[in-house]
């Protein structure tokens, strides 16, 4: 699948395992963690897709499946990274005979400016509800102006090189959560680590011990930034 359709990555998921359980549910913030991870593998959404499919049908025939419905993607761990692995296999044996294609711009620059603009103003609210936290605000600071720099390459008249974009934007990311697991008192790590291992207890024995634990750093970054109310700023979290 194109790299450029990733850019509505999380949507498509969502959509697909509302579509397959046959209700509207909340996403839990474990549900999230575990599609980041996902994304942060690069599993083509393909391999979701299929992996979500042969999880339904193994929980259909299974004992739990009878007359209760499948409520998380945790369950669908094992089957979407099987499903991926079959994709990487069959992309390795096209490479070969592939062309080259030209990138286009998956975003219109209105889009992108909003997009900014949003997660600017909602920053800058961050800087004044943590002024106490100096280093936190020495951050956020820093990527206010990386951001504002970033915002000046939509207003060049070449095509937008949206790859090198998202580096950039997953820099200021990474680094934002940094200081957040700094300025973070104990109280609220430990009961953040509460409610994330109350939410995988279910789910821990089918997770091998890498996953699982991409799965807690993802729970945990997502549940810091709500509870900063700070935004992401990769391009997977247009919406």
């Amino acid at each position: 699948m194109d790299r450029w359709n990733y850019f509505n990555y999380f949507t498509e998921i969502e959509e697909y395992f509302w579509k397959k359980r046959g209700s509207h549910l909340l996403v839990s913030p474990l549900d999230w963690a575990i599609m980041e991870t996902w994304q942060k593998a690069g599993v083509p959404l393909e391999a979701v897709f299929k992996g979500i499919d042969r999880a339904f049908e193994s929980y259909g025939r299974s004992r739990r499946g009878a007359g209760k419905p499948l409520k998380s993607l945790a369950y669908c761990t094992d089957a979407v990274l099987e499903a991926a692995d079959e994709s990487q296999e069959a992309a390795a044996g096209k490479a070969e005979g592939g062309g080259s294609r030209e990138k286009t711009e998956p975003f219109a620059r209105d889009e992108l400016k909003g997009y900014f603009s949003r997660n600017l103003e909602m920053l800058r609210a961050a800087i004044g509800a943590h002024s106490k936290k100096s280093e936190l605000v020495r951050t956020l600071e820093e990527s206010v102006n990386a951001l504002q720099n970033c915002s000046l390459v939509l207003e060049s008249p070449g095509a937008i090189d949206v790859e090198d974009l998202e580096r950039r934007l997953t820099i200021l990311d990474e680094r934002i959560h940094a200081g957040l697991l700094l300025q973070a008192s104990d109280e609220a790590m430990l009961r953040l680590r509460r409610e994330m291992d109350s939410a995988l207890s279910a789910y821990r024995r089918k997770m091998k011990a890498e996953q699982l634990a991409l799965v807690e750093k993802q729970y945990l970054q997502k549940r810091l930034l709500e509870e900063f109310r700070i935004p992401r700023l990769s391009l997977f979290y247009l919406s």
